[in-house]
């Protein structure tokens, strides 16, 4: 229903919160209301995040917890636990992640950034806070390793030095590893950057160290010089370790893998190029691409896995990336839709020197997360439990409905479960861990996206949880194959010619109502049975509320008959049982955008097209793009409107019942006094996206349109999620309106360039709302009605005459009559709302749902209508029965109806402007939410307008924010903070104080499983695992204190439950217990050796003591 603007949105970013709203609250008439909402209920925090991490950089797994991590190029932390449990959490620098490193079942986390900083989070606690943060300044960080129980972390440098850093306290040690002291005569030149670090797996005491180069080093800790040197002549990107620790794989840049074993220095045992083509002279085989990552897993009882990705063959254009699983002889590439970030194996012990047994490899991708069954043949993938496809096409709006009917989710959920796939492995998903929380706020949520492929996804949002409910391909409707002669005059093929542009939608009659950004509307009924439509239903409508300048000068209207005067009698282009198409049309430019499909639609259980409504080129004019949109379930109209004017349909009668122009709504009123004008004038081309760096005077001038005096709306839609948000300008399909959100529209420019005249004749409808109210000023009854708000602030009141209920209301005519302005206010009307003489919400009626397909016994279901909904105080002898909100991008006001004065006003914003405001139920009372373009959430008290929340909550904003910000009831709202994440927030300081209870927890007290029993011949002749006191090394005492320039250390904030967690140990259960042993051990030997002490010293005294008896006994007191 609105519009956006760049120039608009960057204006209000300017001019953040320069100077404070005028406040012009009071009543002009004595209306005296009892309030029950105040300042102290509401409180502004995030909840949850929900979404596929965007643009992920690393991941990592805790085998024993069952965590997955996965850090992102933004320097945000995603923890997933078993599907419901899930974590965000973000570091303040925003630096990508580039390696993440469990400290396996002690709940915390190593992160590693491209800043050259190393934190450890607190996972003990619901919120994940850091502990410690340690900050390199002379050296940037490019590996880091921790082996499993051990508190020492080995961190390698872009110089090819290795630091070790002691988790615990966050110190450097002063042992450190230099490259030329690793690599010694071994090579002239600079090894380059480390890039593997990790231990053998039989001996702790030896250290693998991969330099960049390909010069493998096998380190002695203990004797600190290199045992072993390893060269090769391609560049190295990964190593891994046999679990024997007797031999080692390198995956290189030339796609090859090497075997090495660990005593044999001067070549590999085996150099293998996986997809390499074998020449038949013997020769070297073709290069390939570079593998970057290769693992290598051993079984009890079989061959070994190695894993890998990359190292495809150059000449293999436009195959997409693969994960390449060889176990013996078998080698499977499995191909993915997007390139691959990074994997992982998941193996049964967490211990590296046991037989490995892999059971599943988790894969990163760019914009999906793939989990692959190694156990069954064929490697399927687990089924995903997680809402990561909200980005499967990109999402173009939303909405969010709180409490919602009770039986709605499961109704959903029951025709949604018939979708899903078949073929997925029947295992459990492999990533268990953490609990759900133990919240008691629970009710229905539902949030509805639209995308860019014309699908719509219902999602259930209860709890704090998202599942996909039902999803809904709106472009199944229309003919994809389009041919030239199809689409006209259009030179450009449009890229999402079925893109959702607005939603309407009725939770309790289960009506859907979607407009397209190709000037369609589409009802659709909700059904249980499935059903074969032979014909889809069309009504062809033209909107043209300008007149060429040879037409009448007086009519305002369109020149067609297809125009609708009030109280006309209804009428289509097409009857309904004739449902007209494209090619019906005599006049050669008078046809829609797509193609209405003419073969029987099957459509299965769930929503089902009743209805396709399609504006029509007219005289070579492209329609504009749908504004607003709304629909009645009780009146059975859906109205929508857009620069040119409004049309009213009846999906019950499939009929037109009202098309008029936007200056004829006003009738003789019209404040501006307009002429009509040519629509050459303002006529503008077709095209698909267009970037908005195409040269700023074109796409101003080719993008203005009639909706208001502005330029185009510049809005995200992105084809393929990108790095940064890139602003495209949409100019939208057959030069109609851009693509845009219902109730997240910028209108109007504050360009200087467009005159006021060009103002004052280019206002589009930017809000319906239908409602049983006082039409006219001093009226003493009820009646239907439809609430027209413009893009110049008028609301304009439209009478509506229903015919009888039952088998009238499908014979007689509907019949709407404008009757005047009910109030103007500055800026754009985003949003209306009726409140009852004691300040509570009226929801505007609507029918219950009903079957409408025919049931088993063959007789189809009459709907029940429900009785129109009036507030117990209407039937009093009131003056003042009803009030209307109304809502504009600057300021609100509250008339009081019948008698129509504005009673209280309020001025939101001054500097900035209203991109979303809504009419929200609390627990206590109503009010009226707002988010401002720069950055403020507000909310005002009805119908006082009292401020009651200022938080400004982001200091920036961007389109994709401003587009699909949505507020509902019981203090929720949500919104996309990347192009594939959804942010939910609440206002509601009753949800800000259960929200820990709500939230789930991610570390559970688990056993580590016991260690490999070494065997008794290993135990007897040595070959088992070597220990290694690290702390003796390493430590203080040995070591000797680290550089104090090298490395800054920063406390962390984790706050009193931070410090609970860290109390509670990091290091682990056993080890503290270990460390508190030796303690105490130590503090009995000392009290041993005092009580020693204290012994030999009474000795001595009492011998003393019994010496100067002797020698005194004989002696007179005189002689003292």
């Amino acid at each position: 229903m609105k519009k956006f603007n760049i120039r608009k949105v960057l204006d209000g970013l300017k001019e953040v919160s320069s100077s404070t709203p005028s406040v012009q609250v009071g009543p002009q008439e004595n209306h005296l209301f009892h309030e029950t909402l105040q300042s102290d209920h509401f409180q502004l925090c995030k909840t949850v995040r929900h979404g596929f991490p965007y643009q992920p950089s690393s991941m990592a797994f805790d085998p024993v917890q069952k965590i997955l991590a996965i850090g992102t190029q933004s320097g945000a932390l995603r923890l997933f636990g078993r599907p419901g449990v899930e974590c965000y959490c973000q570091h303040e620098s925003g630096s990508a992640v580039i390696q993440l490193q469990f400290l396996i079942n002690e709940g915390a986390l190593v992160s590693a950034l491209a800043d050259d900083s190393v934190h450890l989070w607190n996972l003990r606690q619901k919120r994940p806070a850091i502990l410690h943060s340690l900050k390199f300044n002379r050296e940037r960080i490019t590996f880091c390793h921790l082996p499993f129980q051990s508190k020492w972390l080995y961190i390698g440098t872009e110089r090819g030095n290795v630091h070790i850093v002691n988790v615990e306290s966050f110190m450097l040690s002063g042992y450190v590893i230099m490259w030329n002291k690793a690599i010694e005569l071994s090579s002239k030149a600079h090894p380059g950057p480390v890039v593997h670090i990790s231990d053998n797996p039989m001996d702790e005491g030896k250290l693998i160290i991969g330099f960049e180069s390909g010069i493998v080093v096998l380190w002695d800790l203990k004797s600190k010089k290199a045992d072993y040197r390893y060269a090769h002549d391609e560049a190295i990107h990964s190593v891994a370790w046999h679990h024997e620790g007797k031999q080692f794989i390198c995956s290189h840049s030339d796609g090859t893998l090497t075997t090495w074993n660990v005593r044999g220095q001067g070549r590999p045992i085996q150099t293998i190029t996986p997809h390499g083509k074998q020449p038949k002279d013997g020769k070297k085989p073709e290069p390939c691409k570079p593998i970057l990552k290769v693992e290598y897993k051993t079984t009890r009882n079989g061959e070994p896995f190695i894993i890998f990705s990359g190292g495809l063959s150059y000449d293999t254009v436009g195959r997409r990336p693969c994960l390449t699983v060889m176990h013996g002889k078998s080698t499977a590439v499995l191909e993915m839709d997007y390139p691959i970030v990074d994997f992982l194996t998941l193996c049964e012990t967490p211990y590296p020197n046991d037989f490995q047994e892999p059971y599943a490899v988790v894969v990163l991708l760019e914009k999906d997360l793939v989990v692959i069954d190694l156990a069954q043949n064929g490697y399927p993938i687990f089924e995903n439990p997680y809402p990561l496809t909200i980005h499967e096409s990109p999402v173009t709006c939303c909405e969010y409905f709180a409490d919602c009917p009770v039986d709605l989710i499961p109704a959903l959920y029951s025709v949604g479960s018939r979708q899903k796939r078949q073929g997925y492995s029947k295992k459990e998903w492999p990533v268990s861990g953490g609990n759900w929380g133990q919240g008691t706020l629970s009710y229905p949520e539902i949030i509805i996206t639209g995308h860019a492929d014309g699908t719509v996804k219902f999602w259930d949002a209860s709890a704090i949880m998202l599942q996909v409910l039902y999803k809904l391909k709106t472009a199944k409707v229309f003919d994809r194959n389009r041919s030239k002669e199809d689409k006209g005059s259009t030179e450009v093929s449009d890229e999402d010619p079925f893109a959702i542009q607005i939603m309407a939608w009725c939770p309790e009659s289960r009506m859907l109502c979607v407009a397209g950004v190709s000037a369609n509307v589409i009802v659709y009924r909700f059904s249980k049975l499935e059903v074969t439509t032979e014909v889809v239903q069309l009504l062809e409508v033209r909107m043209q509320s300008e007149l060429n300048e040879t037409d009448s000068p007086d009519g305002g209207g369109e020149p067609t008959s297809a125009h609708h005067t009030p109280g006309a009698s209804p009428h289509t282009s097409g009857p309904p049982s004739q449902p007209s198409t494209s090619s019906n049309n005599s006049d050669g430019g008078n046809m829609p955008c797509l193609k209405v499909r003419s073969t029987p639609l099957k459509q299965s259980a769930g929503y089902q097209v009743d209805l396709v409504v399609q504006l029509v080129w007219v005289s070579g004019e492209p329609p504009q793009q749908i504004s607003s949109l709304a629909l009645n379930s009780t009146y059975g109209l859906v109205v929508f409107g857009n620069s040119n004017g409004v049309a009213v349909v009846d999906y019950i009668q499939k009929t037109v019942v009202l098309n008029l122009g936007t200056v004829e709504l006003y009738g003789s009123n019209d404040p501006y006094q307009r002429q009509p004008r040519s629509p050459r004038k303002s006529r503008q081309p077709s095209g698909g996206l267009c970037d908005i760096n195409e040269g700023s005077a074109t796409s101003e001038d080719r993008c203005k349109s009639p909706t208001s005096a502005k330029m185009s709306r510049k809005l995200s839609l992105p084809t393929e999620l990108k790095p940064d948000l890139v602003l495209l300008s949409v100019c939208p399909p057959r030069g109609a309106n851009p693509l845009d959100h219902r109730d997240n529209s910028f209108s109007r420019s504050r360009s200087s360039s467009v005159t006021s005249i060009d103002k004052e004749s280019r206002e589009a409808i930017s809000l319906f709302y239908f409602c049983e109210t006082f039409a006219r000023k001093g009226d003493s009854t009820l009646t239907p009605c439809l609430y027209v708000g413009t893009s110049l602030g008028t609301v304009l009141v439209l009478v509506l005459t229903l015919p009888p209920a039952g088998e009238q209301r499908q014979l007689q005519p509907v019949i709407i009559a404008p009757v005047g302005m009910l109030v103007r206010l500055k800026g754009s009307v985003l949003r209306m709302a009726l409140l009852d003489s004691s300040g509570s919400l009226l929801p505007p009626s609507f029918d219950p749902w009903f079957e409408p397909n025919v049931t088993t016994d063959g007789e189809e279901k009459v709907p029940k209508r429900r009785p129109v909904s009036v507030s117990p105080s209407t039937s009093q002898d009131l003056s003042e029965s009803q009030y209307a909100v109304v809502c504009s991008e600057k300021q609100a006001k509250v008339v009081s109806l019948p008698s129509q004065t504005c009673i209280y006003k309020h001025n939101i914003t001054e500097t900035s402007f209203i991109l979303r405001a809504d009419v929200v139920q609390m627990t206590q009372g109503v009010c009226l939410a707002c988010f401002c373009a720069n950055g403020h959430i507000k909310t005002l008290s009805l119908p006082g307008l009292r401020p009651l929340l200022d938080v400004n909550y982001l200091p920036l904003t961007d389109m994709r924010i401003a587009r699909t910000f949505c507020f509902t009831n019981l203090g929720q709202a949500m919104y996309l903070c990347s192009p594939t994440e959804i942010q939910r927030i609440t206002y509601s300081q009753e949800t800000c104080e259960n929200l820990q209870e709500m939230l789930g927890e991610l570390f559970t007290p688990v056993e580590t499983p016991e260690a490999p029993n070494r065997g008794f011949f290993k135990g007897l002749f040595g070959g088992g695992a070597q220990s290694l006191d690290r702390e003796e090394l390493f430590g203080e005492i040995a070591a000797g204190k680290a550089s104090r320039s090298l490395a800054q250390h920063i406390p962390g904030t984790g706050g009193i439950e931070g410090m609970k967690g860290a109390a509670s140990g990091v290091v682990g259960d056993l080890a503290r217990a270990r460390i508190a042993l030796d303690e105490r051990g130590q503090k009995l030997g000392e009290l041993d050796e005092r009580t020693a002490a204290m012994m030999t010293s009474a000795d001595s005294f009492s011998k003393h003591a019994h010496e100067m008896m002797l020698k005194c006994k004989d002696k007179k007191w005189y002689q003292f």
